[in-house]
């Protein structure tokens, strides 16, 4: 019998795992913001929903042998296709079956990500817990009547925590760029940095396939690293500004030949403010729950976090774009279309892809469970600020970015479709 030894390391993984769920209680946010029961907390998340759906019997996963249940999880949650991106450095937790020729693909919506990998026996799912913030999730890839999202703890944690579990850090979710090598492994720890929508683009997708068109623009993506000439100019402008990716690897195995440039660019985003919003929530309700802190320091440290969201919010240090750009998947189109949109056809998710990402830079998951489900008190000061930037009313200099225009503009859409704190 030959053994499928990528196949017969996912499924140790799946072991490993399994194993590390035990200790779910002992993590340091059960010791750290006691009040979060990040551990045992009931869960509200996309994927406890879907979980819950199919034990009752209201949705069915269907297995497919070339990619297990990627195709019916992505349906079931309502994923457009559109958002794959594929990476192809090793800085998965299944690193050991992930190569520039079998990269990583990812897909994802406003609240959950999922993580396919070629030969492969799980899937790895992370979602937004409108209370506890970014939760993991695996689902075993194996034929079975009843499917089941497992949650996930340390070993996911290991990465996906702000301070990478020494203390004081909150569940987030990653994005990376990275100097890789032909074997996707990292040749150097120096051009490592996590990216936001806030990092040059001539910093970012280091390790990501990347298609789409950007004109003059460089990024580090598609790119293959051996000499210190493969991050000149010349080669970032020979591997960019690519159509598809069939020139760059086998896309066959995967649902569509793209990495889409428009997804790479709002996942950031959207991670960025996701990130903000699950360590507001944290810190604040944690600062509730000290009754040694006087009512004068959790003012203080409440104005501190809601000040740090909204710039988040406002897209406040995003470089501008010095062309145009355009994605070839079709994720433009099916982001913009989800709305929801006031009386003139305008929407928050309207993407400019010009001089900037969009159009009206206050960020979508303004409209979030997420949010939402924030402490009234930091809601309250986030509405304020708001209410002064968008009068006019503001000196701060941060938003200077925001044209009378933009102001007008985005006040008429939140007026329009219903938000409110």
């Amino acid at each position: 019998m030959t053994l499928n030894i990528p196949r017969l390391l996912s499924y140790l993984l799946v072991a490993v795992i399994t194993v590390s769920v035990v200790a779910q209680d002992d993590s340091p946010y059960e010791r750290e913001y006691p009040v979060m029961n990040y551990g045992t907390a009931s869960l509200h998340d996309a994927i406890t929903t879907l979980q819950t759906r199919i034990d009752r019997g209201e949705i069915n996963l269907e297995f497919n042998p070339e990619r297990g249940y990627l195709d019916s999880t992505l349906k079931a949650l309502n994923i457009s296709t559109t958002s794959q991106l594929l990476v192809f450095s090793r800085t998965s937790l299944q690193q050991p079956l992930i190569s520039p020729q079998a990269p990583r693909a990812i897909y994802f919506n406003d609240n959950v990500y999922v993580a396919w990998v070629q030969e492969s026996g799980l899937l790895e799912v992370a979602s937004m817990d409108p209370n506890l913030g970014p939760v993991f999730f695996t689902l075993s890839q194996v034929d079975t009547e009843q499917p089941r999202f497992n949650r996930e703890f340390r070993l996911c944690l290991r990465c996906h925590d702000s301070l990478s579990l020494t203390g004081g850090g909150t569940p987030r979710f990653m994005m990376s760029s990275n100097y890789t090598g032909t074997a996707g492994q990292l040749v150097s720890h120096e051009g490592s940095i996590m990216t936001t929508s806030r990092t040059p683009i001539r910093n970012r997708w280091g390790g990501w396939y990347v298609s789409g068109f950007h004109g003059e623009q460089r990024h580090l993506g598609n790119v293959l690293i051996e000499t210190a000439d493969d991050i000149s100019d010349e080669n970032l402008a020979r591997m960019g500004n690519q159509e598809t990716l069939v020139e760059l690897t086998d896309t066959d195995p995967y649902i569509l030949p793209y990495s889409d440039i428009v997804a790479l660019l709002v996942i950031e985003h959207q991670i960025e403010v996701q990130n903000k919003i699950a360590r507001t929530n944290f810190y604040a309700r944690t600062l509730f729950s000290e009754e040694e802190l006087d009512a004068t320091e959790v003012e203080q440290a409440l104005d501190v976090l809601s000040e740090e969201l909204v710039q988040s919010l406002f897209m406040v240090g995003q470089p501008a774009l010095t062309g145009s750009i355009e994605g070839t998947s079709g994720f433009a189109e099916s982001f913009m279309a989800a709305g929801p949109i006031d009386s003139q056809g305008r929407s928050l998710r309207d993407l400019d892809l010009q001089q900037r990402l969009f159009t009206y830079p206050l960020s979508y998951l303004i409209y979030s469970d997420a949010y939402r489900a924030l402490p009234e008190q930091i809601k309250n000061r986030v509405r304020s600020t708001m209410e002064e930037i968008l009068s006019g009313s503001s000196n701060d200099e941060a938003y200077t970015h925001l044209s009378d225009q933009d102001r007008q503009a985005i006040s008429e859409i939140l007026a329009e479709t219903g938000w409110n704190n």
